[in-house]
């Protein structure tokens, strides 16, 4: 390995919805974070890894930080602050489309972060997302200078994580936060996390995309049942989906059982890619009332972690 080669931790980090997990996917060129247009989909600080003859980026996708109310998501944005404590390096995603023009709604997003973030103590650069959706172009010029007074000296990089545009620029700038190493993981790897954690994602994503505004952010995915049959190439797997509500349990579960269907209908086919097996999916509705205040459980579920 070369003596110039470069390994280390960079944390994403920003307010909830700023396209984080979107970047993540667009880099590693595989689907690892779960994406939604609800806000604070990712619940815990996922590992990407993208490895090349040069250095290996060590990407620690947090949950969007935001004013913390209820245990949930205290414990959503004490994961996006535990991911720093290891970080060589911290993106901060801001949804562009968002901020431009718009002075107030920054200023009020960025509150819960701007203390902190000015005592990292480590490299830090500012990803300006969603630019392809910023009209007309001028409104941008105005948010870089905003961006520029408020952290002087810091690089500035307009992206979108969805096209692609500025992903390449903001891999360079990155590379410059990381130490000389050798690569820290098998550099086919592409994250930590375990198969039956992205199984669970992948279940939630659906929901999340199946359901719409409609679907209570209170709801959680967990592997109960996990069987492989390699004679059969086949993946059997149950998962249990929690709720706070009965209500709840109705909407998830539709008129003649429709919705849950449907998800698991789509789930399914993207296990089976993900598995590289048939997947035999079952899915169970359960209620459990306050699970969103049993700090005990939460870690159970992995939440935060």
């Amino acid at each position: 390995m070369s003596p110039t080669y470069r390994a280390g931790f960079i944390a994403l980090v920003g307010p909830p919805n700023a396209g984080k997990s979107t970047f993540l996917n667009k880099v590693l060129g595989e689907k690892i974070a779960i994406v939604s247009p609800k806000p604070q989909t990712t619940r815990t600080s996922i590992t990407g890894i993208h490895t090349t003859a040069e250095e290996q980026i060590i990407f620690l996708d947090t949950p969007g930080v935001h004013t913390a109310r209820g245990k949930l998501n205290r414990f959503l944005v004490d994961a996006a602050w535990g991911a720093l404590q290891e970080a060589n390096g911290v993106i901060l995603f801001l949804d562009g489309s968002r901020y431009a023009g718009n002075e107030k709604a920054l200023e009020r997003d960025l509150r819960p972060l701007a203390s902190r973030i000015g005592s990292l103590g480590v490299p830090m650069a500012v990803a300006l997302n969603k630019v392809d959706q910023i009209k007309p172009k001028e409104r941008l010029l105005g948010l870089l200078a905003d961006c520029a007074e408020r952290w002087p000296g810091v690089e500035l990089v307009p992206i979108s994580a969805r096209t692609g545009v500025g992903v390449d620029a903001l891999l360079t700038v990155i590379r410059e936060f990381l130490p000389l190493s050798p690569a820290l993981f098998p550099e086919d790897q592409l994250s930590t996390a375990s198969v039956r954690f992205m199984a669970s994602e992948i279940v939630r994503e659906k929901l999340f995309l199946a359901l719409d505004q409609e679907l209570p952010y209170n709801v959680a995915v967990e592997i109960e049942t996990w069987e492989e049959l390699p004679e059969q190439n086949m993946t059997m797997i149950g998962a249990m989906i929690y709720t706070s509500k009965n209500s709840h349990k109705g909407m998830i579960v539709g008129k003649q059982g429709q919705n849950l269907k449907v998800i698991g209908q789509q789930a399914r086919q993207e296990l089976k890619a993900l598995l590289g097996t048939k997947v035999h999916l079952e899915l169970w509705v359960k209620v459990r009332e306050g699970w969103t205040e049993d700090g005990q459980f939460m870690t159970s579920l992995g939440l935060g972690s």
